[in-house]
C-alpha cells in the first residue's frame, strides 16, 4: 500500500517562510551594499570630474582662452627666421595676443610643437585662442619662405625702399633708408670703407646710393632691411672685379667716382648709347668743363620734367653739375654693370673726335643727338626743345 504524504504543520510552514524571508533579505542586503558602493563611487567620480572640469575651465580662461573674444581686429605678427620659441612667446604676449608667454611656451613644448613653428608674417587677432595661434604658427602663414625680388637699373635708394614695402617684404621704408643714409653699418666692405674715408661724403644724400646692385635675387620672406642691403652689397662686391679696379686706377678714378659716372650714364641714356655718353663725360672732365647733366639736377629736385627751367638748373647743390665742376658728390642712382663698364671703357672714336655734347631727340624713344661744338649743340636743342615741352605737357608737367 502507498504511504500517505504527511502534511506540514502550521509551525513548520512558518519556519519555512521565515527561512525564505531571511534568504531573500540576505541577498537584498548584499545587493544594496554593492549598489551603495557603486553609487558612492559614481558620486565621488562625478564630484572629482566636476572639480577637474571646473578647474580646467578656470585654468583655460586664465591662460588659453582668447584675450578678447569680441575683438577680431587683425594684428600683424612677424616670426623672423631663427627665432626661438621663447622669443615668439614673449612677442605674442607683448602684442596682447596671448595671456601668458610662459604657459604658451610649455604648451607648445609639451605637445612637441615648439620646433615646428615657421617663420613668416601672420595676421592674428585677440579673438583667437592660444591653441588657434599655435596651430597657425605651425601650419605657416601660407606664403613661400623665399621671395624673388628685382632691383631695376636706374632705381635710386628711395625707389628700392618703396618697392620692398610695396611687395610686402618690409613694413616700412624707414629702417632701410636710415641704413643707406650713413653706410656706417657696412664698414668692412672695402669699397664702403674707401668711400666713407673719402672727401666725397659732404652733402651726400645717401652713402649707399649707387651700390645696391641691380639684379634679381632670392631672399627669405623674413629678411629685414639689413639682410636685403647686405645681399645687394655682396653682389656689388662680387661683380666689380680687380680688373675693373685696375682700369679705374689707370683712368685716375676711384671706384666711387666710376659708380658716380656710371649712374649718370644710366640715367641719361639707353644701353646702346652708354659708351658714347661716357665718352662725352670723359672729354668734358679732361677739358675741365662742367658736365651739365640734367639727371643730376633732377636727382636733387625730384623733377620729372624733360625740359628743365633756368630755376631748376641753378639749384644750389653739390649734385648740380651745371654749377659744380667735375663729378657730383656721389651716384644719383644704382647703375647696371653695363653702365659701369661704359664708364670704364668709353667709346674710343667719340673720345678721339672730342664729342662734348648730347641731347635727346625723341623723348619717347630715348634717342640722343651728339655734337662736338657748342654751336651744333645749340642748334640741336633749338630743334628738339619743342618736343620736350610737348612731352612734359602730355604728362601734366
Amino acid at each position: 500500500m502507498a504511504r500517505k504524504k504527511k502534511k506540514k504543520s502550521g509551525y513548520q510552514r512558518e519556519l519555512a517562510q521565515l527561512d525564505s524571508r531571511r534568504y531573500g533579505f540576505f541577498w537584498y542586503s548584499v545587493l544594496w551594499k554593492l549598489l551603495r558602493t557603486v553609487l558612492i563611487l559614481a558620486c565621488a567620480v562625478t564630484l572629482v570630474c566636476g572639480l577637474i572640469y571646473t578647474g580646467w575651465q578656470k585654468f583655460d580662461q586664465m591662460f588659453f582662452a582668447p584675450v578678447d573674444a569680441q575683438d577680431t581686429t587683425e594684428i600683424a605678427f612677424t616670426v623672423k627666421s631663427g627665432s626661438s620659441l621663447s622669443t615668439v612667446s614673449r612677442e605674442l604676449e607683448r602684442s596682447g595676443l596671448i595671456k601668458n608667454s610662459t604657459v604658451f611656451k610649455y604648451m607648445a613644448d609639451f605637445g612637441g610643437m615648439g620646433q615646428r613653428i615657421q617663420s613668416g608674417r601672420y595676421a592674428f587677432s585677440k579673438a583667437m585662442s592660444a591653441q588657434q595661434i599655435l596651430d597657425q604658427l605651425i601650419s605657416g602663414d601660407g606664403r613661400p619662405n623665399v621671395l624673388r625680388i628685382t632691383v631695376i637699373p636706374g632705381w635710386t635708394v628711395e625707389d628700392v625702399a618703396t618697392y620692398l614695402v610695396k611687395i610686402g617684404l618690409l613694413e616700412s621704408e624707414d629702417a632701410f633708408l636710415s641704413l643707406c643714409k650713413t653706410g656706417e653699418t657696412y664698414k668692412g666692405y672695402e669699397f664702403i670703407d674707401e668711400m666713407l674715408a673719402s672727401q666725397r661724403m659732404t652733402g651726400r644724400i645717401y652713402a649707399l646710393e649707387g651700390y645696391l646692385s641691380p639684379n634679381t635675387y632670392e631672399v627669405y620672406t623674413s629678411s629685414d632691411a639689413d639682410a636685403v642691403i647686405r645681399k645687394l652689397l655682396n653682389q656689388t662686391d662680387a661683380v666689380y672685379t680687380s680688373n675693373y679696379a685696375e682700369r679705374a686706377q689707370s683712368l685716375g678714378l676711384t671706384m666711387d667716382e666710376i659708380y658716380t659716372l656710371a649712374s649718370m650714364i644710366e640715367t641719361e641714356a639707353k644701353t646702346g648709347d652708354f659708351a658714347r655718353v661716357s665718352a662725352v663725360f670723359h672729354n668734358r672732365l679732361k677739358a675741365n668743363m662742367t658736365l651739365g647733366s640734367d639727371a643730376t639736377v633732377k636727382y636733387v629736385s625730384g623733377s620729372k620734367k624733360m625740359s628743365l627751367s633756368e630755376t631748376d638748373l641753378t639749384v644750389s647743390s653739390p649734385y648740380n653739375t651745371y654749377l659744380v665742376r667735375g663729378l657730383p658728390v656721389g651716384p644719383i642712382c644704382n647703375p647696371s654693370m653695363d653702365a659701369v663698364i661704359a664708364a670704364l671703357y668709353p667709346d674710343e672714336q667719340y673720345v678721339a673726335q672730342k664729342y662734348l655734347y648730347f641731347c635727346s631727340t625723341d623723348p619717347n624713344s630715348g634717342e640722343l643727338y651728339f655734337s662736338r661744338t657748342i654751336e651744333e649743340h645749340n642748334a640741336a636743342v633749338a630743334t628738339y626743345r619743342p618736343l620736350w615741352e610737348e612731352y612734359d605737357r602730355s604728362r601734366g608737367l
